[in-house]
């Protein structure tokens, strides 16, 4: 990661950020980690715990309010893209990293709109970094807890410690029971797709459109 030194995580919700990416976050103090969350700003509970969760990783952050509500009503891209620029520094980035179009499981709209809405931004020079990561999981249509996408651009297994640690953000800060989905799926290898250019995030976005999960770039 010597060449990341100011790095973007834009996620959907409170827990997101450690579950896909935490390992990462954890192996890499030495870079400026800043997270976006774009839901859940008003929860008394979660909001609360992703701001400790922040600091227990060193990171900074910000949360906005997108609607989250159960049913999961599509969002116009357009409405997501103002949520992430609202949210987001004015400053350029070494890195962003940020949801699959795809999700991370079968299936949550917010993921998939997210990761969406970062490529058209992207695409769009609406925001500027280096490089773009995007998480690279899959759940095989819900017949096992999400795990890291074999052949992903990039692939980290987590050590002992750093997994543990990222297990007790989610068990103990963010109190998730150890029987529930979220403790049970905290992965403990890290997989992203990675695209140096705008083109080549869209170019994989339109050729994977009628795919669950995503084909390699």
């Amino acid at each position: 990661m010597e060449f990341y030194k100011n790095i973007a995580v834009i996620v959907a919700h409170p827990d997101d950020e450690v579950l896909w990416c935490g390992g990462m976050i954890l192996l890499h103090p030495e870079c400026n980690w800043f997270v976006a969350c774009l839901c859940r700003k008003n929860d008394p509970d979660r909001a609360p715990k992703f701001q400790r969760t922040l600091k227990e990783l060193g990171a900074q952050g910000i949360m906005g309010n997108l609607d989250d509500g159960p049913e999961q009503k599509p969002l116009d891209i357009k409405e997501v893209q103002d949520a992430i620029l609202d949210l987001l520094p004015k400053s350029n980035f070494d890195l962003m990293i940020t949801h699959s179009p795809y999700g991370e499981y079968t299936r949550h709209l917010r993921h998939e709109e997210i990761g969406s809405a970062v490529i058209a931004l992207w695409n769009g020079q609406k925001i500027e970094t280096k490089e773009l990561w995007t998480f690279a999981y899959e759940d095989g249509n819900k017949k096992y807890s999400p795990k890291a996408i074999r052949g992903a651009s990039i692939q980290q297994m987590l050590p002992k410690n750093i997994w543990e640690e990222k297990y007790r953000l989610i068990t103990e800060v963010y109190g998730f029971e150890k029987t529930g989905f979220e403790a049970k799926t905290t992965p403990k290898s890290e997989a992203f797709w990675k695209f140096e250019n705008p083109e080549d995030a869209r170019n994989w976005l339109e050729r994977n459109s009628m795919l669950h999960n995503a084909t390699p770039p």
